[in-house]
């Protein structure tokens, strides 16, 4: 009897020490940097859509994870509190049309998917918004396999050219760099020349397709100065892992220095819908 007694301490104080260990790991990962943004590759202030969507996002799995601990304490609490004891046979007593439970039961999770529903809406209507007069517009076209950049309010343009991976070191210098103010409104006209592809720049946490024949938009603020890294998230032929660009939100000043350097390169005016290629025309002809 003894020997069963020390067997189910010592089962118990395992248990408890596991649970510990268990609270204590998600205790301290919650402290660190990567948990505060929600383990998304950003970091608050890259534009005001990151911090719109990180707050939705982050909102949500508070939410999910209040509910897991509710559901998960209640599943013990049936465990430990509904165990066959010694000496009975058979199930527990069940607990049949409680009406009161039933309806509890309907309410919340109604109440949970609204609630969800409210506040993904709110945060992609503020998302898609549109500036009404953005301080930079820049028309995107992505085309097999790069990016060109016009630069619609200064009259210029970046015209991109494949990354050519090669495992050489010093392609990312090389590749086609979307250049923008920092603090300002941004909207980009996103186009393309041939075939689907999507704008994404990871680190703002927006996807957009590039489809021929339509424009889509991207309107954000900028945050500070900062590098990003983008690539088309579309599968649009046999380079698409070398469709890549950058990204360089810079001060005004350099910004506007950028402009100038580019038309004092002759890249002035821009690169229209005259340069696209339409994916159904036989070409061999």
């Amino acid at each position: 009897m003894s020997s069963q007694k020390r067997t189910g301490s010592s089962r118990t104080k395992g248990i408890v020490a596991i649970g510990a260990t268990a609270a204590a790991t998600l205790l301290l990962t919650g402290c660190s940097d990567t948990a505060k943004v929600g383990f998304l590759p950003t970091k608050r202030g890259t534009t005001d859509n990151v911090d719109t969507i990180m707050d939705l996002w982050i909102g949500s799995w508070v939410a999910a994870l209040a509910v897991g601990l509710v559901t998960w304490g209640l599943m013990l609490w049936c465990i430990i509190a509904y165990r066959r004891r010694k000496g009975e046979t058979g199930y527990p007593r069940q607990l049949g049309y409680h009406l009161p439970l039933e309806i509890m039961y309907t309410v919340i999770p109604i109440v949970l998917i609204v609630s969800l529903f409210a506040f993904s809406d709110k945060a992609e209507r503020s998302v898609d918004s549109r500036w009404d007069d953005p301080g930079v517009t820049v028309e995107v076209y992505g085309k097999q396999w790069a990016w060109d950049f016009n630069y619609l309010d200064s009259d210029t343009y970046t015209s991109g050219t494949q990354a050519g991976l090669d495992g050489q070191p010093g392609k990312e210098d090389k590749l086609p760099t979307l250049y923008l103010p920092e603090n300002t409104q941004v909207e980009l006209q996103l186009k393309s020349r041939d075939v689907n592809h999507s704008f994404w720049v990871p680190a703002f946490l927006q996807k957009i397709d590039t489809i021929p024949g339509q424009t889509n938009y991207m309107d954000f603020k900028t945050g500070g100065p900062g590098d990003y890294q983008g690539k088309c998230a579309e599968l649009c032929g046999e380079y698409h892992s070398e469709m890549l660009f950058n990204v360089k939100v810079v001060s005004q000043a350099e910004y506007d220095q950028h402009m100038q350097d580019l038309k004092d390169q002759g890249n002035n005016g821009r690169l229209g819908d005259e340069y696209n290629r339409n994916p159904n025309m036989n070409e061999s002809k």
